[in-house]
């Protein structure tokens, strides 16, 4: 005879008052980059390409909890794999950005899952990006709608960013922190602080420019 077994409630695992699982991204931009330029640069200090300029999809998905966290979900179609991303920023600096990240196996059955799970895209975002390794440090070539070029280095360490920034000729003066919000902000100062480019329905090439950049 099968005996089926109840759980008790008691032993059902409940979520952490506070996750400590999430890796830190060890992180900087530098704004307004000739792409071509830095690409001799990257060329010339011995950088390998791993990845040519490809169009993204992705969409976010957030809350009103995760906002109050400065968090989102994001489900990102990268070409050659599909990820799904829990990105929290701490703060704004070279170690503020954690994330829990897995991939997935469809960019629209996940779109979907979370549909049903009553939890619906607030945007739809395309970028290009190119991305290129040097000591340890991932370089990336990102373009968004409505910005001007400009890259992100991440590695495991700021010594490590520091370096490949100083074999680009990058001034680290002039580095800065943060999720692209903080690249927006840079070049449309009329944003404020609550104002989000994920409260955008649309973020596409060839989308007009939308009300708040205005």
């Amino acid at each position: 005879m099968k005996v089926s077994k109840t759980l008790d409630r008691g032993s059902i695992p409940r979520a952490p008052a506070r996750i400590t699982t999430m890796k830190t991204e060890i992180e900087v931009k530098f704004l307004s980059i000739n792409h071509d330029a830095i690409r001799k640069q990257l060329k010339a200090a011995g950088a390998v390409l791993e990845a040519p300029m490809r169009l993204m999809r992705r969409v976010i998905i957030d809350t009103d909890e995760m906002k109050s966290k400065d968090a989102y979900i994001r489900v990102r179609d990268e070409g050659d794999r599909v990820t799904l991303t829990y990105k929290q920023f701490d703060s704004l600096s070279i170690d503020g950005a954690k994330e829990i990240e897995l991939q997935v196996n469809d960019f629209q059955d996940s779109i979907e899952l979370f549909a049903a799970a009553g939890l619906a895209v607030n945007s739809y975002q395309e970028t290009k990006r190119e991305t290129w390794k040097l000591d340890d440090a991932e370089i990336v070539l990102d373009l968004w709608p409505w910005l001007n070029p400009y890259i992100e280095i991440e590695g495991e360490d700021e010594q490590v960013l520091r370096r490949v920034a100083q074999k680009l000729g990058l001034d680290w003066d002039k580095a800065v922190f943060g999720d692209v919000m903080v690249v927006y902000r840079a070049q449309y100062p009329n944003l404020g602080m609550h104002d989000n480019i994920g409260d955008i329905s649309r973020v596409t090439f060839d989308g007009p420019l939308p009300n708040i950049l205005k």
